[in-house]
């Protein structure tokens, strides 16, 4: 394949890599909001209306971490899935940057390497 090819595939892959940890992080974001609702919904209480203070105490975070932590385990395949799913994509997208960008005979040994 020759350079400028290398470069468009590298370029859709990279992409294609920002999509997947895009689409983690988005998991990530849902879970913990989820949490957050599940927590004030749970421990409901008449909160003391301290001015520049939080009203989130200690049970409140630790009830978070606990839903966080649940709703965590119940996507753990989806999650596990994407994380796998970026571990092969940073390994292809490293191979290529090797194929491409790098000049002498070493470049090959680097890309198995990789591999």
């Amino acid at each position: 394949m020759s350079v400028p090819g290398r470069i468009t595939l590298l370029s859709r892959m990279e992409a294609a890599h920002r999509h997947t940890r895009a689409h983690l992080e988005r998991i990530e974001r849902q879970i913990s909001a989820r949490a957050e609702r599940m927590t004030t919904t749970d421990r409901t209480k008449a909160r003391s209306r301290t001015r520049g203070g939080s009203r989130w105490t200690r049970g409140d975070e630790a009830t978070f971490r606990a839903y966080v932590d649940k709703l965590s385990f119940e996507r753990r395949g989806e999650i596990d899935a994407l994380n796998r799913k970026l571990s092969r994509q940073e390994r292809a997208i490293f191979a290529v940057r090797a194929k491409t960008f790098s000049n002498g005979p070493s470049s090959k040994a680097d890309v198995q390497a990789a591999l």
